[in-house]
């Protein structure tokens, strides 16, 4: 193997390994705020809800949305925090 697709290679590793990574943070999320569902844009979209995320000081209020799906007969799964031994976790909202 050469050494640029070697470099590739061990770049995508990392890019992979560094997407699984998890980041506790030791203080509790605050309660989730209180959103004004505006109008829905039409009769395709879905409100995904705010959710606080960590940026690596405090955890900051990321509004809720409206979106398509990715296809049809898929219900979204909203994001949350867990706690774990070490702190606190975020598991991120997906498409089921």
């Amino acid at each position: 193997m050469n050494k640029m697709a070697s470099t590739a290679l061990l770049g995508a590793a990392l890019a992979v390994g560094s997407a699984n990574a998890q980041v506790y943070v030791r203080v509790a999320p605050p309660p989730p705020q209180r959103e004004v569902i505006t109008i829905r844009p039409g009769p395709k979209y879905v409100w995904t809800g705010g959710y606080y995320r960590w940026n690596s000081h405090a955890y900051v209020w990321v509004p809720g949305h409206w979106v398509v799906p990715p296809r049809a007969g898929v219900a979204w799964v909203p994001g949350h925090w867990v706690h774990r031994t070490g702190g606190w976790v975020w598991v991120a909202g997906y498409w089921r």
